[in-house]
């Protein structure tokens, strides 16, 4: 049985918006507007402004991409989850895998969708998560399919020899992310502990859990990894590394 988030009937359902193109976020905007009963009540285009704006507002709903400023999507997502305040949260996603999709719903998302959805789907997506389901693609789960589902879909990435294959789906830590972040600016162990305040072995420590959550075999698969799926973002990598020269 799905878990109920079950609103007064005569309530609207809230929602909140995040990303950082303005354009797609009047575009959503607009369209949960033409539904008579939903109501957007905030937008952001920042993960962590974000982060607390939703603590602020309380919305049923979370309509997120990934790809964010300061703090990406699946982070947000996480710290969310880990509130326990019954937010549904919706991913949105420019880059379309299997695995994204195994950590965004590892993460604590309700739902997750490439960023093309039709506006139709997107509205009832959000009207179902609210009652407590789980959403990828034409399937819908309750709290018990999800977790079959997930194990499932950990298994046929990762094979079902490896000792402990939902490892590689476990979300990175907020101290791992930040860590993967100085890595996509090329910088080494020593500079990032410098940078940190932690020991030159804490942060190889990170590194390793890093590269064993993400199935990769060097912090250059790591950063091409985390780039492309937008956890870091390219534009924001090459503005910090010139502001500093």
């Amino acid at each position: 049985m799905a878990q109920q988030k079950q609103a007064n009937t005569l309530d609207k359902i809230t929602v909140m918006i995040v990303d950082d193109h303005p354009l797609f976020r009047e575009g959503l905007s607009k369209v949960f507007a033409l539904e008579d009963d939903i109501r957007v009540v905030g937008e952001e285009d920042d993960g962590e402004k974000a982060l607390a704006l939703a603590r602020e507002l309380q919305p049923d709903v979370v309509v997120i991409d990934i790809n964010l400023p300061s703090m990406n999507g699946l982070q947000v997502t996480r710290q969310l989850k880990a509130d326990r305040t019954g937010i549904a949260v919706v991913t949105l996603t420019a880059y379309h895998d299997q695995e994204q999709v195994l950590h965004a719903m590892r993460a604590g998302a309700s739902a997750y969708y490439p960023k093309d959805v039709e506006p139709s789907t997107l509205v009832d997506v959000v009207r179902q998560v609210v009652q407590g389901y789980y959403i990828v693609g034409d399937q819908i789960f309750d709290e018990a399919g999800l977790r079959a589902w997930l194990d499932a879909g950990v298994e046929a990435a990762t094979g079902p020899y490896m000792v402990d294959p939902g490892e590689h789906f476990v979300p990175l830590s907020p101290r791992e992310m930040e860590i993967l972040q100085f890595v996509t600016r090329g910088m080494s162990n020593k500079q990032i502990a410098l940078e940190l305040g932690i020991s030159h072995q804490t942060v190889k420590n990170h590194m390793t859990s890093i590269l064993k959550k993400l199935d990769v075999e060097d912090r250059t698969q790591a950063a091409v990894y985390a780039l492309r799926r937008g956890w870091v973002r390219m534009q924001d990598t090459l503005s910090e590394s010139e502001s500093d020269e």
